[in-house]
């Protein structure tokens, strides 16, 4: 149903869309980042969780990133002990990524400040209005997929 009784405009829609995304985005980076590592390094961390011990370039792949920031934020993680980087068994000019102890400690601290707040946005509706937030996320990731070829 239009609100106030007038069209919806999808542009308007969407714009108001980007920037509620946009900030809760942010409030989640800034409770992880609270907890010690932010959003854009706990998803390096989960990669690593996930697939162990990678090449710098594998790991660039697999987040969607380019090699040099990737690069910067291994170095970070590694000042901060939370990665180390070792030589390829296959090739030695190759370095390996590995998640360290300390990175596995902060990477559960990190996302368990994230999925706090997550809950508590998310938790405030009822199933039936999740349930029904979830199916218009999956038409707006059809969309997206729809349209990513448009480039």
């Amino acid at each position: 149903m239009p609100v106030s009784g007038r069209e919806t405009d999808p542009v308007e829609t969407g714009l108001r869309y980007l920037t509620l995304g946009h900030h809760l985005r942010k409030v989640v980076d800034d409770a992880m980042t609270a907890g010690g590592l932010s959003l854009a390094r706990t998803k390096v961390l989960q990669v690593l969780e996930r697939r162990g011990a990678l090449a710098q370039s594998a790991l660039a792949r697999e987040l969607g990133q380019a090699p040099r920031s990737v690069t910067q934020s291994v170095e970070a993680l590694e000042r901060a002990g939370l990665v180390d980087r070792t030589p390829s068994p296959a090739d030695a000019r190759t370095k390996l990524v590995r998640l360290t102890p300390q990175g596995t400690e902060a990477l559960a601290a990190g996302t368990a400040a994230g999925e706090r707040v997550l809950r508590r946005v998310f938790g405030a509706m009822d199933q039936d209005r999740l349930a029904t937030l979830t199916r218009l996320l999956d038409d707006l990731e059809s969309g997206v997929s729809g349209v990513s070829g448009d480039r």
